[in-house]
């Protein structure tokens, strides 16, 4: 059966002016940084941590991702030059990693357990320094080239804030040393 009005089949003009104006608000959000809200939100795996230190089972949870404004309202200066573009403070810059006490080093940025007090040594170097994380799950090592050398460079799997670098150096039972930035951590006391 033919249409016999094909006009009435096309948008009328609130219609139109509505389609025109959730494009243009779009269009907008995407060119002035906002968040894409169809983006996918990450997730990753973590190993939680009991309130007297004991690790738990592995948990999902959504990645933590700020812009660096955002990071920048949340850090002071240097912890945010540590964490979000990988520098490095000065040793024993920081007095705040002597800490008397059994306690966690949680992530500065998103609070994700990364060491335990347990296996916190003296290094003689002037950074923090532990023979293992408090769950591997909790950390990720990649390669880094900076200097001319190849390191391993240790990072929040939550939010992926630098952390510090791991070396092949340290006591038994790992033999590993991972030095890391004090600002990059907080310490948290435990009963």
């Amino acid at each position: 059966m033919p249409i016999q009005n094909p006009i009435q089949f096309l948008p009328g003009r609130r219609t139109l002016l509505a389609a025109g104006a959730g494009l243009a608000a779009w269009w907008s959000m995407r060119k002035s940084g906002a968040a894409d809200i169809t983006a996918k939100i990450e997730v990753v795996q973590i190993v939680p941590v009991s309130d007297t230190g004991v690790p738990q089972a592995p948990i999902k949870v959504a990645k933590v991702v700020k812009t660096d404004a955002e990071w920048r309202k949340l850090l002071t200066p240097l912890s945010f030059s540590v964490t979000r573009k990988a520098d490095t403070e000065a040793p024993s810059e920081t007095a705040a990693w002597h800490h008397n006490g059994k306690g966690l080093y949680r992530c500065i940025c998103c609070d994700t357990p990364l060491y335990s007090s347990d296996t916190m040594f003296e290094s003689g170097t002037g950074w923090p320094s532990f023979w293992q994380p408090i769950a591997k799950e909790n950390v990720v090592e990649t390669d880094d080239r900076s200097f001319g050398v190849l390191r391993t460079a240790v990072s929040c799997k939550r939010c992926d804030a630098h952390l510090g670098h791991v070396f092949d150096d340290g006591p038994r039972p790992t033999g590993l040393r991972y030095c890391m930035n004090a600002v990059a951590m907080r310490f948290v006391k435990l009963a």
